[in-house]
């Protein structure tokens, strides 16, 4: 049951948009073409490629009708994008959309001059995508989800929900930035203070997932926290039975985690996010330069239950997180 609407932030007020250069290239062409760069799977990432259209027919661009996308998906094999960047760039297409960080780094490496609309999970100023939140510069825009602050949250939930467990495990996906191949410091100091033990696992295939939770039962570990990865995100029903069978309670950054049969889930809800990506890319097809569009960040974060998961782990979901909740599933 849903307990309350999800809301986005849509940023600051936008300034008055200029036109690029390209923007006469762009009316000389009978249909203007998009090129989505996937850093996951077509199928894990429908609803989100559907809520990316609507964004766009909200500006008025209909794919099929006034508008081509040529879609690039590399799943989950991230040395994948540098070359699919650089064959959109060969076809000259009016705009890129970079659905995760990976794709984000391979589209800006491939051009300075095409505009680019992201998703991006790090801090896209510190990560040396734009110069500001508020004035991005260049030819990049986007949302930005600044995961990191978010994991520490998601631990706080774990050790609430589990306070028996002595040593919680992090599950890594494979990632391009050392920044998300590390755990945030103030993970770290939370883990230091309530004296525990994190165990590092990554995986960048199937195998590794199996392979990965063997290591979680193997070192005993109490619980685990699902790093946000596109390739993790595309494999979350893997995970989710795996954190089941196992009797291992998890927590993930989307809902979708939770719909799979994860136990929960805390993050931005992914869907506004995409349907916002593609207002943003008819902005820039009708004109618009990414310079002038600013960074979005979410305000609104939702909490989601499994209740039929909880039950199946033996666990109670304590009262103050149940109050939390924006949406139990039962």
């Amino acid at each position: 049951m849903r307990r309350r609407e999800v809301s986005i932030l849509l940023g600051a007020a936008m300034t008055p948009s200029t036109v690029w250069p390209f923007a006469a290239h762009t009316q000389q062409k009978a249909t203007p073409v998009l090129g989505y760069l996937g850093a996951g799977t077509p199928g894990a990432f429908a609803q989100f490629v559907a809520a990316f259209r609507e964004g766009l027919s909200e500006t008025g661009y209909v794919e099929g009708q006034n508008l081509t996308i040529d879609y690039r998906w590399s799943e989950g094999l991230y040395d994948r994008l540098p070359a699919f960047a650089a064959d959109l760039v060969g076809r000259k297409v009016d705009v890129i959309v970079a659905d995760a960080d990976p794709a984000a780094y391979a589209a800006k490496n491939a051009t300075s001059t095409i505009p680019i609309v992201f998703v991006f999970g790090a801090d896209p100023v510190r990560q040396g995508l734009v110069a500001s939140l508020a004035q991005p510069g260049g030819n990049l825009t986007g949302v930005s989800f600044l995961t990191a602050e978010l994991v520490a949250k998601r631990f706080e939930l774990l050790s609430e929900l589990v306070p028996q467990a002595k040593t919680v495990a992090v599950l890594f996906g494979p990632t391009i930035t050392n920044s998300m191949r590390t755990m945030p410091a103030d993970v770290q100091e939370a883990a230091r203070v309530k004296g525990v033990q994190l165990l590092i696992v990554k995986a960048s295939s199937e195998s590794e997932i199996d392979a990965a939770f063997a290591a979680v039962v193997q070192q005993q570990a109490g619980a685990l926290l699902v790093s946000p990865n596109p390739f993790l995100f595309s494999r979350r029903e893997q995970i989710a039975a795996l954190a089941l069978h196992l009797s291992v309670p998890a927590i993930s950054s989307g809902r979708e985690f939770a719909m799979a049969g994860g136990l929960i889930s805390y993050g931005t809800p992914f869907t506004p996010v995409a349907r916002q990506v593609g207002i943003y890319a008819g902005k820039v097809l009708k004109g618009a330069r990414p310079a002038d569009l600013p960074v979005v960040q979410p305000t609104t974060f939702e909490l989601v239950i499994n209740l039929k998961t909880a039950r199946a782990l033996g666990l109670t979901i304590p009262p103050s997180i149940l109050s939390r909740a924006d949406e139990v599933i039962e």
